[in-house]
């Protein structure tokens, strides 16, 4: 059984350079969603809205390769949308006040009537009160810069200025800061993450 690997199959959009920025149009993709709020670093609802986001993702693609299709495919990396109500709150690093949304892009086969038995499955397995929280939802972003961020998330600062001087410089930022997690954080060394930091534009 031949393993679907959408990240490689769209690299324009999952794949990006560290050393330029770069602009790219991005389409609608369907994905799992689920919104928050707080620190990312100390909030039980952040931990608790990814683990419901990677149960759900992984009960579907076993789905979908143990169902008559036999359709095998390599779940997609963690992406965050990130903004707060106060946009001084953001740009301050005042992360208790942050608003995001986590989300995991989905093949263009899945479909919400089988998020709903994913869900239902997993309820079955584990009790998480965040499953009922997840959504399933398309989502376009038109044109955007982006860039690589290599390291911690704490040393971002430097990459997202870097972004955002290419953007003030070619037109004006739109949309809501968006970071996309290549990494498994669980395993590999900070020194060695890599993160593409994303941002709406408009020329």
């Amino acid at each position: 059984m031949e393993k679907l690997d959408l990240k490689k199959q769209l690299k324009s959009v999952y794949q990006a350079s560290a050393t330029s920025v770069t602009e790219v149009n991005v389409p609608a993709f369907n994905f799992l969603m689920i919104d928050g709020q707080g620190d990312p670093n100390s909030s039980s609802h952040y931990a608790a809205a990814v683990e419901a986001l990677f149960t759900v993702a992984y009960t579907l693609k076993f789905m979908l390769k143990k169902s008559s299709a036999a359709i095998d495919y390599a779940v997609m990396p963690l992406e965050g949308l990130w903004w707060a109500e106060d946009m001084a709150a953001f740009t301050a690093d005042r992360k208790n006040e942050w608003c995001w949304t986590m989300m995991i892009m989905q093949p263009d086969f899945i479909t919400a009537d089988m998020l709903t038995e994913a869900i239902a499955a997993a309820e079955k397995k584990k009790s998480l009160a965040a499953l009922q929280q997840l959504r399933f939802e398309s989502f376009k972003e038109g044109l955007c810069a982006q860039i690589l961020h290599k390291g911690p998330f704490s040393e971002e600062g430097p990459t997202i200025d870097r972004l955002h001087e290419y953007i003030d410089k070619h037109g004006k930022l739109t949309g809501r800061h968006h970071e996309i997690y290549l990494s498994d954080i669980r395993k590999a060394a900070p020194a060695n993450w890599k993160t593409i930091i994303r941002q709406p534009m408009q020329k």
